[in-house]
């Protein structure tokens, strides 16, 4: 095998790469801070400090919240590309996808009703 201008430019690229991907990890362990306890320990509010518990956990319904309007948000973006073509479409299928689509969501929706996603505990243990 014959040793190129190319094989050359790969191994360069490679380095080039790596030292990209590792660069800031290896600097960002030697410029880190040291210190521990004090206020390095302490949870960031807005640069003042907290007060109360601040390490309360939150229950798991806020992440359900969270997680369902990033499922049907998403879902939704799928109706602006639909909306920019279907000027442009001849005949009824392309409406009737787009009532199946909104169906499917209807029926999410109505399911996750069904198992009462939606219903807010009192309280939360």
């Amino acid at each position: 095998m014959v040793f190129s201008w190319l094989h050359l430019a790969i191994i360069l690229f490679l380095l080039g790469g790596l030292l990209f991907a590792g660069g800031p990890l290896v600097l960002s362990y030697l410029v880190a801070p040291r210190a521990r306890g004090g206020d390095m320990g302490m949870p960031y509010e807005c640069g003042m400090r907290p007060h109360g518990g601040a390490w309360t956990s939150f229950g798991i319904n806020y992440y359900i919240y969270a997680l369902l309007f990033l499922a049907f948000d998403v879902d939704v973006l799928y109706l602006f590309p639909v909306a920019a073509v279907y000027r442009t479409t001849q005949g009824w299928l392309p409406f009737f996808e787009m009532v199946i689509f909104l169906g499917v969501l209807g029926l999410a929706i109505v399911y996750f009703w069904a198992k009462g996603v939606f219903t807010w505990p009192r309280k939360i243990s």
